[in-house]
Parts: C-alpha cells; sequence; structure tokens
C-alpha cells in the first residue's frame, strides 16, 4: 500500500534525449507520494554516495559539500564513460540529484549545493527547489536508500550539452517527520519507479563543472522495474 502526502513535481517524459537536447541548445506529477525518485539494476556495481563540504575536487572545481545523516544512503551503479567531457556530465547530473536530497534533509529551500549544480532560475533549478518546498511545508524529511542505474550520456552533435538518463527505484526510501522522526514505511508498488532525463550544460565560469539546466521525469516507468 502505497501512502501519499506529497505531491512530487514530476514532469511526464514525452521526448526522447535527442528531443530534449534539440529544445535546450545555446549558451550556458502529478501524484501524491511519499517518495522521490531512486534506482537499481541487478548485477551492477554500485557506488555509495560520496559526503561533499567545500573542497577542491581532482578536477579543480571548488564544490559544496553534502554530508548525509546516517539513514539515508544514495547508491549510483558504476557507470563505465571513457570520454572525460561525457564523464564530468555524468557526475554533476549525480551531484544535482544529490543536492536535491541534500537539501530536505537540510530543510533548506534555499540550499546552496542544488543551485550549485544547476543554471540560474532554469527550469532544473526550479524542479529542484520545489521538490525540497514541498517536504519542508509538510515538515517532512526522507530516510532510506536510493538506487539509480541503466545510466546513459547522449551528447549533442556539438558537444555543447548532454543529456544524462538513468533509472531510479524509491521502493527502499520513505517519508520521515522532522519532529516526530516517525517513518512512513510502504509497500513497494509501480509508483517507486522513475525514468530521468536531465540535461546538463558546462559551466562557463568554471572549467570542468556542468550544471543541468532541463530535467524530465516519467513517473512509473516499467522499464525501470
Amino acid at each position: 500500500m502505497n501512502r501519499r502526502y506529497i505531491r512530487p513535481v514530476a514532469v511526464a517524459l514525452t521526448a526522447a534525449a535527442a528531443l530534449l537536447l534539440t529544445a535546450c541548445g545555446g549558451d550556458e506529477g502529478g501524484s501524491d507520494k511519499d517518495k522521490i525518485a531512486g534506482a537499481d539494476e541487478a548485477g551492477a556495481k554500485e557506488s555509495a554516495s560520496p559526503a561533499a563540504g567545500k573542497s577542491k575536487a581532482p578536477d579543480g572545481v571548488d564544490r559544496p559539500e553534502m554530508t548525509f545523516p546516517s539513514d539515508v544512503d544514495l547508491v549510483f551503479a558504476d557507470t563505465h564513460v571513457s570520454d572525460p567531457e561525457q564523464a564530468a556530465a555524468l557526475g554533476d547530473a549525480q551531484n544535482f540529484v544529490r543536492a536535491i536530497r541534500y537539501g530536505i534533509v537540510e530543510q533548506d529551500v534555499n540550499d546552496a549545493a542544488y543551485k550549485f549544480y544547476s543554471e540560474f532560475e532554469s527550469q532544473a533549478q526550479v524542479y529542484a527547489k520545489d521538490q525540497i518546498r514541498q517536504r519542508v511545508d509538510k515538515g517532512l524529511t526522507i530516510s532510506g536508500k536510493m538506487r539509480f542505474s541503466r545510466t546513459k550520456v547522449t551528447p549533442a552533435e556539438n558537444k555543447e550539452s548532454a543529456v544524462v538518463s538513468f533509472c531510479a527505484d524509491s521502493t527502499k526510501l520513505y517519508s520521515k517527520e522532522v519532529k516526530t522522526k516517525k517513518v512512513h514505511h510502504t509497500e513497494p508498488s509501480l509508483s517507486d519507479f522513475y525514468s530521468w532525463q536531465v540535461l546538463m550544460k558546462p559551466s562557463k565560469n568554471a572549467e570542468g563543472l556542468w550544471r543541468a539546466q532541463k530535467v524530465q521525469v516519467k513517473e512509473k516507468a516499467r522499464e525501470c522495474r
């Protein structure tokens, strides 16, 4: 049984990655659900979400740190990407997803992390803020494990942007009341599976950094189950 409290700002996925790229070139849903998208793939290698405070990454970018509580675990299936630009886009798409969840656990609709990993006033930034706001307004945070897998990076022909797509499984991610610490456990269902596409573009101001410009999320994604 699914208990539904929060209406995620999930957008129906109506375009392929190529269309998302075409629509977003240039310069730099509807259901009440407790959980937020996550993912899993049988047999895939997985890496836990790293804690991220301001620190210099190997690429030299001064990134905000995101340290999650012990009861929140974000797990991304390892994905080999040989092209360094595509690998950077993938890494920061994952960071964008982490940043949304970090804003929720921090209960801060203006948290710096999601703003760092999304273009200013972009659709992706609005999406992130709305996801966080819905939880904060209800006095809810998250608890449990999210899994991400079936990752693919589709670069634009001009290589000035890329769409990062992946599946998300939130069957083990639950809402948690901030005041009482009560966790709202639910039974797994198709509503726990999502298909994501995130349009990433390289930052003009920080070499090595990619930022989210647009995000599309398909609910009840059978292909991700």
